[in-house]
């Protein structure tokens, strides 16, 4: 089984709203994501889509972006994005789309490798409001409720991948209590998302403190999932 991950694919189906408008790298992306992945990806593989899925409202909206994902070969695994707003409960995303993998507050074992994550949020500065701080902290919490569930049930043999969409670190890629978190329960692969643009700060792999960090949003890694085992 090998695992690639990607994020922040933005399809809009049922809603008309193209990402082109954001330029040219966004044209047609969705096109060249399928081409790459069916390029790469088996059937036994294992995809980590790091959020940012769809642009519908609704799991009636998201519905045919998600069944255009599910015609792509590999096992699929998903974390919340923060344009997810379809996204209501846990139970309604397994019950809407039961051929993909859901993290919320909990952990998925695909083979030896488990699965753990949370959304995230903007790391906390001076200028942070309380209502960021309330989110950001409950992302923590969200993030460590997902981490004790793979280490109740984590082997010997067994990988801990922690998939986020908000990077867990500022632009200098200083520690966090994300990252903090992440080394304390010794997860040493983490994939994330959410920049975008030109501008962005863009390092593919990040090594810091033995965890490899991994960016994943598509129009970042040339609408071309990531291998990352």
């Amino acid at each position: 089984m090998k695992v690639f991950a990607i994020s922040d694919l933005h399809l809009s189906s049922a809603v008309g709203k193209p990402m082109d408008i954001f330029g040219d790298g966004w044209l047609n992306h969705f096109e060249r994501v399928r081409e790459n992945w069916l390029s790469l990806i088996g059937e036994d593989d294992l995809v980590l889509l790091g959020g940012d899925m769809s642009w519908g409202l609704t799991i009636e909206e998201a519905a045919p972006d998600y069944a255009a994902v599910a015609e792509l070969p590999g096992q699929k695994v998903v974390v919340k994005g923060n344009h997810d707003y379809y996204w209501t409960s846990l139970g309604k995303m397994q019950t809407a789309f039961p051929s993909f993998g859901f993290v919320q507050n909990n952990c998925l074992r695909r083979g030896k490798y488990l699965i753990t994550g949370t959304r995230g949020w903007n790391l906390p500065t001076e200028d942070s409001s309380e209502h960021d701080l309330k989110i950001y902290r409950r992302e923590l919490l969200r993030l460590e409720l997902s981490l004790k569930c793979a280490e109740k049930t984590k082997t010997e043999d067994d990988v801990v991948i922690a998939m986020l969409h908000y990077p867990p670190f500022d632009a200098k890629y200083g520690d966090s209590e994300v990252t903090t978190l992440l080394e304390k329960y010794g997860v040493r692969t983490v994939t994330y998302g959410h920049l975008h643009g030109k501008n962005a700060r863009v390092t593919p792999v990040v090594r810091k403190n033995d965890a490899d960090y991994y960016l994943t949003s598509c129009d970042l890694v040339n609408n071309t999932p990531v291998r990352i085992f």
